[in-house]
């Protein structure tokens, strides 16, 4: 997969190799839920290369289609909910022109 005359494929290879601990798949999460965590990371920041891989790497790692869903519903939330929180900062600036224009 190349991404602006990058072989993406062959740099990370490079990069696990020159960095093999960054990429060790034991921790306290699953390599499952992991996966699901950086799915919906990747729908946030709307990467397509980021979802396939994550959404390949959760299937391969046992996630179910139903957690595949889940995951984007989250993810929807989250989206959604950045809107909701800066639409109060919107609200505030405008109590603050109205005052101003007073």
């Amino acid at each position: 997969m190349m991404f602006h005359g990058v072989d993406v494929k062959k740099q990370f290879k490079r990069m696990r190799e020159l960095a093999p601990e960054a990429y060790r798949a034991e921790g306290a999460l699953t390599v499952k839920t992991k996966e699901l965590i950086a799915l919906g990371i990747a729908q946030i920041t709307q990467c397509p290369w980021c979802i396939d891989a994550h959404t390949a790497r959760a299937t391969k790692a046992g996630a179910a289609d139903q957690e595949i869903a889940e995951t984007t519903f989250v993810a929807m939330a989250m989206a959604a909910g950045a809107a909701w929180s800066h639409g109060g900062l919107a609200l505030q600036s405008l109590d603050e022109h109205h005052a101003a224009g007073k």
